[in-house]
């Protein structure tokens, strides 16, 4: 089984759509292994968006997941990760298409609700950045 790095947002924390989120993962028949709210650290949201160093939105992008709690989780499924992308939508709210996350709850780029891993090898990676030891 795969498995992938799933992030509510702050904005979404505080839209209180994180039930609804996990909802539609379980409703997909998708398995949750490990949860855990927590306002991450600026350390911790650099090395995330690190893909981004050099980008002009980085600095906001890094300023926005520290601006407060965040529902980091991992899901298990078979070939989850794709599963997980088309449910959660583009990232563009222009071409988020209704029936996925973003294109159900979404209108801004940068307050886009959820972080989902985008590869199997990114998500080890993520995983491994926000879950310790003994946590899955």
């Amino acid at each position: 089984m795969e498995r992938t790095y799933i992030m509510v947002k702050p904005d979404g924390v505080q839209r209180k759509l994180t039930g609804e989120i996990i909802r539609r993962f379980e409703n997909r028949g998708l398995t949750l292994v490990a949860l855990k709210m927590l306002t991450p650290k600026r350390e911790t949201a650099e090395k995330h968006y690190a893909v981004h160093a050099e980008r002009p939105f980085y600095g906001e992008l890094v300023d926005f997941v520290t601006s407060g709690p965040v529902v980091a989780m991992v899901w298990e499924g078979k070939d989850i990760v794709k599963i997980t992308r088309a449910m959660i939508g583009a990232t563009k709210p222009t071409e988020a298409l209704p029936g996925t996350i973003r294109g159900d709850f979404t209108a801004d780029m940068m307050s886009n609700l959820i972080h989902g891993s985008d590869a199997p090898e990114a998500a080890e990676d993520e995983i491994a950045l926000w879950f310790g030891e003994g946590e899955l």
